[in-house]
């Protein structure tokens, strides 16, 4: 590598030394990317962007925040009412934890649609996933902070689960706790973890942008580039691109943070913490809902046929279900067999593929209603729908369905329509 051709005798002194000017110039500005790109591939650059505020806003709130059972609710109404702009960072950093998910999510759904997590970037998706699981625990934790009724009860409800693990279930709880209750070691230890997990995900975002550099990023029509002539510089093309979403992103953001900043919360955890008071429905956050219903699906022992040996409890097997629901998404790579990666030439994947989006949102609302009438029933179907999407649907749809045919290159599916019109 050699000195950037322009700048000054300082940059060109520290990059001969240590080629940081080089590194970041061949990344940002002269990084062949392919030249079809459209606007869902914004949103891992806007994830990114997130995530710094999200870290940003998160040191300003600890310095005012006391992590005590005593004191955290009144920390954050101080926050809330005393400490200047404090308001505002504190309905950001909120507000900024439901639209980090919002934005993953949708770039998840992108890469399965257009199958990214195909060879050869299956360890780029794989480190995707552990991104999304550091940013459930990060999200928890941080949602026990404030100490409120749904904070308190969430997390006595969610760290209780691993007590349905045979043998060291209760040692792990016990951990967990700090003690044999969510107390005052407990809020200590979230707090301490929720300040450090940010900075383990900013190191597992580097490893991602590491593997997605090696082998470039996957496009609409899901082939490789053939050449030059199929890729454009990241700048200024996609810089252009990605300024422009990230502007139209930070208007609809704003307007959730100072239009309606609680819409997304819940009204119960604006009541300080109470152990003798438990709130007549216990749900979690938004974002957790669809695999909060499939850990409620579960509602009956598995037990050996025509006897009644319980081989794995209920609280268990839903346990069990909730964390392969994401572990499912890890295999996924070598659960699909098709050659061709975009659902634009699959078109029975493609109906499929929206088909699994609306039950993933049907098990959202599920999870956010009280676990009676219709609902466990309906949970449960959804439930088996979800894993029957990966383990039967996908892999027989590699091997059954007939992919339209591919263009020859990307230049050419860009560039003769150009050309006809």
């Amino acid at each position: 590598m050699s000195a950037p051709a322009n700048g000054s005798r300082l940059v060109k002194w520290i990059d001969h030394r240590l080629p940081i000017f080089t590194f970041m110039r061949h990344e940002t500005h002269e990084y062949p990317t392919p030249r079809n790109l459209s606007y869902w591939w914004n949103f891992g650059s806007l994830a990114g962007i997130v995530l710094v505020i999200m870290i940003v806003t998160g040191i300003l709130l600890a310095m005012q925040y006391t992590p005590h059972v005593d004191h955290a609710f009144n920390s954050v109404e101080r926050i809330m009412r005393d400490v200047n702009g404090g308001w505002m960072i504190r309905y950001i950093h909120m507000n900024g934890a439901s639209f980090f998910f919002i934005v993953v999510y949708i770039h998840m759904f992108r890469g399965m649609y257009y199958g990214s997590y195909k060879a050869p970037r299956e360890l780029l998706w794989i480190i995707g996933v552990i991104i999304l699981l550091l940013m459930m625990a990060t999200a928890f934790m941080g949602y026990v902070l404030p100490w409120g009724q749904m904070s308190y009860w969430g997390a006595t409800v969610i760290t209780n689960l691993f007590s349905a693990i045979p043998w060291v279930g209760d040692s792990i709880v016990t951990w967990l706790w700090g003690g044999f209750s969510v107390d005052n070691p407990t809020l200590n230890r979230f707090f301490a973890l929720h300040y450090l997990l940010p900075f383990v995900i900013c190191a597992v975002v580097f490893l991602h942008l590491w593997a997605l550099h090696r082998f470039g990023s996957n496009n609409p029509l899901g082939i490789d580039a053939k050449g030059p002539q199929d890729k454009i510089p990241f700048h200024p093309y996609y810089t252009v691109k990605d300024a422009f979403g990230t502007g139209v992103f930070l208007l609809v953001f704003c307007a959730a943070v100072f239009f309606f900043p609680n819409y997304l919360g819940d009204p119960v955890n604006y009541v300080e913490a109470n152990p003798l008071q438990t709130p007549e429905h216990i749900v979690p956050e938004w974002y957790f809902l669809p695999f909060y219903a499939m850990l409620r699906a579960i509602t009956f022992d598995i037990t050996i046929p025509f006897t009644d040996v319980v081989v794995i409890e209920a609280k268990l097997g839903g346990v069990i279900v909730m964390f392969a629901s994401i572990a499912i998404l890890a295999v996924l790579p070598w659960l699909d067999r098709s050659p061709v990666r975009s659902a634009r030439f699959r078109p029975a994947f493609k109906w499929f593929f929206w088909i699994f989006a609306l039950d993933a949102v049907l098990l959202g609302y599920i999870g956010a209603q009280k676990p009676e009438g219709i609902w466990p029933t309906v949970g449960l179907l959804a439930t088996l729908y979800y894993f029957a999407h990966f383990l039967v649907i996908v892999p027989l749809l590699g091997m059954l369905e007939r992919p339209r045919p591919l263009p020859a290159s990307i230049s050419e599916a860009v560039l003769k329509p150009m050309e006809k019109a």
